[in-house]
């Protein structure tokens, strides 16, 4: 039995702003369809923590990285084209 890959997102948001609360809303639904059990989200709000974004390298939210599995992958904005998200994340079929 091969052990299965667990996902860590962070995903860095603009507390309050429309395409934030969208990002979080899809990238949910995205990990319930196609890793429940296997994911772990971190949300980071740039304006309660702007030296952390800073320091990660964040310049645009909402931002969501993939810390695991390696390598990290980014991608920015609102995550509404699922099967785009899907592929810039790794996440087809054949890969998890």
């Amino acid at each position: 039995m091969s052990r299965r890959v667990r996902f860590r997102f962070r995903l860095y948001v603009a507390d309050g702003a429309l395409n934030s609360a969208l990002a979080l809303s899809n990238l949910t639904a995205i990990c319930q369809a196609h890793l429940p059990g296997r994911h772990d989200i971190e949300i980071v709000d740039v304006f309660q923590n702007p030296e952390r974004a800073v320091a990660d390298g964040i310049f645009l939210t909402p931002t969501l990285v993939r810390l695991a599995p390696l390598p990290v992958r980014r991608i920015v904005g609102a995550l509404t084209q699922t099967q785009v998200v899907l592929s810039t994340l790794g996440l087809e079929p054949q890969a998890v």
